[in-house]
């Protein structure tokens, strides 16, 4: 049972409203700004488990020009909410400890803010800002590596400079969103039927999961409650997108080791996953699947076949871990410490391989999976991150032979009711943790979508693991973190 609160706060009851949610073992999961009739609202969303505990802080703030204290200092992701926040909106984090640009890309003129009601049509491109100020390393041998944005794979655009000395990295700065697509701005004026296809986008590797979280928020917004026998169906649909992805980072990861072999035999179980998805819901990446008020089969998986994939991703990772050169690589490669992916709110496989247990499968469910105990490792590695992936293709194929048993092909749902408010969906995606939020409008369209992807936490704890670790290590590092562009750049 999900025990949900809100309250309308004044600007001078955040911080200690924050302070003790926090120090209750809630964490932060999303910020949204929003622009009303007459200034602007922000909403705080926390989040807790055991049990499933959310609570909203709500802001009113005037217009004009709009300030908002920043409690930074308090959590790490909310100083990288409140920055996007000013990018995208010209609010003000006050004695925010680190106010540089996060979204807001150079070419931007100063004043413009893409997701108010009067931002107008995107700016000509310019520099009146100037180059991203990157921090400078110096010192005796101190050089730089620039990598990107544009890049050979077909992956969108990111910049790496790398601090070195020798090969050993010093300093890893990433600098992201080159490419602000204004996604959440494109829900607004849509009614909720018409956003589903825009959230099964967000990110191409996770259709089911974006969709999914965008599809709760709804509910919730309108207070519809989804059968029993969807929300099953949806978890099945869950883990199928869990399964190809993992397998596919398996053989990726082999592969940056020069195990090419390993390599196309995780391509081969991959082929097989992917023409799975297309038997149970008529597309390859899971769309259509998910449906606002429930969900659709077209077939249910069959139990041998899974049972068999389990057996071959087993052989495989067996094969790699058996292989001294892969072990030796993997093996304290790029060690993200407990305690920082703890303060940097890091999530997914990324904190499992951690030591830290957050899983929304079993902290928020949707539906009631059975036992459940999320799969984690404490070396905080390339290894342990390998090892997470291996043990939760075994876990979700488990969870799909257990669930799929009380299921029937077709198309189980429920009419969205007529209720107008505000929602969160909170998902366990196969990255880590997403969450939508949405607000309605009057006449029932949406108002706001507010989107969180997984990468949004993790991004920093990258260049953290890579702190110590050598030049040739990075595109392994990077896989095994294997963070979203498109998830974040939105």
């Amino acid at each position: 049972m999900t025990h949900r609160t809100s309250a309308n706060i004044g600007l001078s009851e955040l911080a200690s409203a924050a302070e003790t949610l926090l120090a209750d073992d809630h964490r932060l999961a999303l910020v949204s700004a929003h622009q009303e009739a007459r200034g602007f609202g922000i909403v705080y969303l926390f989040v807790a488990s055991n049990p499933d505990r959310r609570a909203e802080l709500r802001l009113h703030l005037p217009p004009g020009d709009p300030v908002v204290p920043s409690i930074a200092a308090l959590s790490f992701p909310a100083g990288r909410f409140e920055r996007e926040v000013h990018d995208l909106y010209g609010i003000t984090p006050l004695d925010h400890p680190l106010p540089r640009r996060l979204v807001r890309h150079h070419h931007w003129p100063r004043g413009w803010y893409p997701m108010r009601a009067d931002a107008g049509p995107p700016p000509a491109f310019g520099d009146p800002e100037g180059p991203y100020p990157f921090v400078t390393v110096e010192g005796p041998g101190v050089y730089e590596i620039p990598v990107g944005p544009v890049h050979a794979g077909l992956i969108e655009p990111g910049h790496f400079r790398f601090s070195v000395v020798g090969e050993t990295i010093l300093k890893l700065k990433a600098r992201l969103w080159f490419v602000h697509k204004g996604i959440e701005k494109l829900f607004e004026g849509r009614r909720p039927a018409d956003g589903l296809e825009l959230a099964e986008r967000v990110s191409g590797d996770t259709t089911v999961g974006h969709a999914l979280a965008y599809c709760l928020a709804v509910e919730e917004a309108t207070g519809t409650d989804v059968p029993p026998q969807a929300q099953r169906a949806r978890a099945v649909l869950l883990e199928l997108e869990r399964l190809y992805n993992h397998v596919t980072d398996l053989g990726a990861l082999c592969n940056d080791v020069a195990h090419a072999i390993l390599h196309a035999h995780a391509g081969r179980v991959r082929e097989q996953l992917l023409r799975l998805n297309d038997q149970v819901s008529g597309h390859r990446l899971l769309r259509g699947g998910i449906t606002l008020g429930g969900a659709r089969l077209r077939a249910l998986p069959d139990p041998t076949q899974l049972a068999g994939i389990a057996a071959d991703v087993a052989e495989i990772v067996q094969l790699a871990l058996g292989h001294t050169v892969v072990a030796d690589r993997f093996t304290g490669t790029a060690i993200l410490p407990q305690q920082a992916a703890r303060d940097l709110g890091a999530l997914g496989y990324v904190a499992r391989a951690s030591g830290l247990g957050l899983d929304a499968r079993r902290d928020h469910p949707f539906t009631d999976l059975g036992p459940f105990t999320p799969a984690t490792r404490g070396g905080g590695d390339v290894l342990a991150r390998f090892q997470v992936r291996a043990d939760e293709i075994a876990a979700s194929i488990d969870l799909i032979t257990r669930l799929a048993g009380d299921l029937t092909p077709g198309q189980t749902s429920r009419p969205l009711e007529d209720g107008i408010s505000s929602g969160a969906g909170i998902v366990e995606g196969w990255r880590g943790t997403i969450v939508h939020r949405v607000q309605l409008a009057a006449d029932g369209t949406l108002a706001r979508a507010k989107i969180v992807d997984p990468s949004f936490f993790n991004w920093p704890a990258l260049p953290v693991a890579l702190s110590g670790a050598i030049v040739p290590d990075f595109p392994l590092v990077n896989k095994s973190f294997n963070l979203s562009y498109a998830g974040n750049d939105l």
